[in-house]
């Protein structure tokens, strides 16, 4: 039996939204190599959070939270 994610996003999510992503920038190597660098940034951050948030690979909550910061501007913040 398949153990399922607990998580609403499915795999064709996950693919229109880094879709979403390379054709938003103007170079696919560096949205590519900033993704990898949020998802290992985020793999260390993360060693005390929730049970729930270590079941999803850190590359899918980086595009996740990257494709959310390009479609909605105002959860960045001003900086």
């Amino acid at each position: 039996m398949l153990k399922r994610s607990k998580f609403e996003t499915t795999q064709s999510q996950i693919m229109h939204r880094a879709e979403d992503l390379i054709s938003a920038a103007s170079n696919r190597y560096r949205i590519t190599v900033q993704v990898a660098n949020r998802a290992k940034r985020r793999r260390y951050e993360d060693f005390d959070s929730p049970a729930e948030d270590v079941m999803m690979k850190p590359v899918l909550r980086a595009i996740i939270e990257m494709s959310d910061e390009l479609t909605q501007p105002e959860i960045i913040g001003e900086m």
